[in-house]
């Protein structure tokens, strides 16, 4: 039935958001088998289609398309499918007796050919085994022989309703093992504790997967700090050390590529760090719901994880801020070199023009000199032809006829006057046209 109103087009999802990947309710003896395979961000068509193989292959119902979880029974187990952000997790569901909790496990009944092909890395496996209530006390001797020997950790979860210990080791089959006894827990309880167990397992290995970058990228840190330190000591000489110091440019493309080589590690571990905060939290947040209470002897699940843990997150943390550090650091220096380089060049476009300047001066002063013997020369010229003309003159018994050495005399400065005049209005019609051509 439609609502008498308009629905936010993101309302249904958010609601179904709410009950996505309900727990699957663990009836005990029942054992697990849990794979987290690192895909990506991208390549949610590749996990459909394996995960499709399986269930064409054991005639299960298929899942859809965009589907982020899914649920099948394949007959003699169950399947459960995930996606998350980067990762998809598989577990496997063996409900039956069992004598050993981890000698015949779920996995052993999926094909091993389908393993394979699993379109991703595998990060974190682990067997889960589920015994009843009435399953006899072993002691810590008993509980190590099961896990190969090895330290054994536990606490009692649900707030004393059940127990579960582990070893967080990778065994010769490449699983860890965890074994969860019910006690009073109902399985509805018992399978939140179990898939919150697995999610800790799962989720404290995508935490550490920033470590060995953090540890990869401390060298270069390292260096890059050093080298910084080296440009800021060269920056700051004294103004009588100028002439031996190394010129602002050259130090500011070194300072330009060393900033660089810092952006290059930040942007390959920047997201890798921001997700490994995520995931810790994640798993403080799971070891929480956990409701975890001491059993005398062993170290709890929030013990043992927070005493690993805690270094390789703050070595992370330190990385990463080392990383933003250094970024500021670079770019401090990056301001000041540019800035005393811009200095630098507003001194030298200075002189440029005080050049350039002088050049015109004199340049005006050599025209002016070219006009006043221009002015010269052309009055030279045109007296001689005054002068030649008089002569002509007397010598043709012309009437009236001025002597030709008077008229040159009275005619040499008006000859003068006249093309200086003549020059001068010829220097300012020239400089009209070029004034309105620019």
């Amino acid at each position: 039935m439609k609502p008498p109103f308009n629905e936010h087009p993101f309302r249904a999802v958010l609601a179904l958001e709410l009950h996505a990947r309900p727990y699957e309710p663990l009836h005990a003896p029942e054992r697990l088998s849990h794979i987290a395979y690192v895909t990506g961000e991208t390549g949610t068509g590749r996990n459909h289609a394996h995960l499709a193989r399986l269930c064409e292959r054991f005639g299960a119902r298929m899942p859809s398309d965009d589907a982020n979880h899914f649920s099948a029974d394949m007959g003699g187990f169950r399947v459960r499918w995930e996606r998350h952000t980067e990762f998809c997790t598989y577990t496997f569901f063996r409900n039956e007796p069992f004598g050993h909790p981890f000698s015949e496990t779920a996995i052993n009944l999926v094909p091993n050919d389908w393993l394979a092909d699993l379109p991703g890395e595998v990060l974190a496996a682990a067997h889960l085994a589920v015994e009843t209530a009435e399953t006899p006390v072993r002691s810590i001797q008993d509980l190590s022989r099961l896990f190969a020997g090895n330290t054994v950790i536990g606490s009692a979860i649900a707030g004393g309703a059940g127990m579960a210990w582990t070893d967080l080791q990778v065994h010769d089959d490449q699983f860890s093992r965890i074994l969860v006894q019910t006690g009073t827990m109902n399985p509805r309880q018992t399978g939140r504790h179990a898939q919150r167990i697995l999610e800790i397992n799962a989720y404290r290995a995508m935490a550490l997967l920033a470590l060995p970058l953090a540890r990869e990228a401390s060298p270069r840190l390292q260096t890059a700090d050093r080298r910084l330190a080296d440009i800021a000591a060269r920056l700051a000489q004294k103004e009588g050390d100028a002439k031996k110091a190394e010129p602002d440019k050259a130090m500011l493309d070194q300072l330009s590529a060393l900033a660089a080589d810092i952006e290059e590690v930040e942007a390959a571990t920047a997201y890798r760090f921001g997700a490994t905060k995520a995931y810790y939290g994640i798993v403080q947040q799971r070891l929480e719901e956990l409701r975890q209470e001491r059993i005398t002897g062993l170290q709890t699940f929030s013990e043992f994880l927070e005493r690993r843990m805690e270094p390789a997150m703050a070595t992370c943390d330190h990385t990463k801020q080392r990383q933003r550090d250094l970024a500021e650091r670079a770019a401090r220096l990056t301001s000041l070199l540019r800035a005393r380089v811009e200095v630098e060049l507003e001194e030298q476009n200075r002189g440029l023009l005080e050049s350039m300047n002088r050049r015109a001066l004199l340049q005006l002063r050599l025209q002016q000199t070219v006009e006043g013997l221009s002015v010269v020369a052309i009055s030279y010229y045109l007296v001689s032809l005054v002068t030649y003309a008089l002569k002509g003159m007397k010598s043709a018994g012309i009437p009236f006829a001025p002597d030709p050495d008077i008229g040159t005399g009275i005619a040499l400065p008006l000859v003068i006057a006249l093309v200086w005049l003549g020059v001068k209005r010829l220097r300012k019609a020239v400089l009209r046209t070029g004034g309105s051509e620019g």
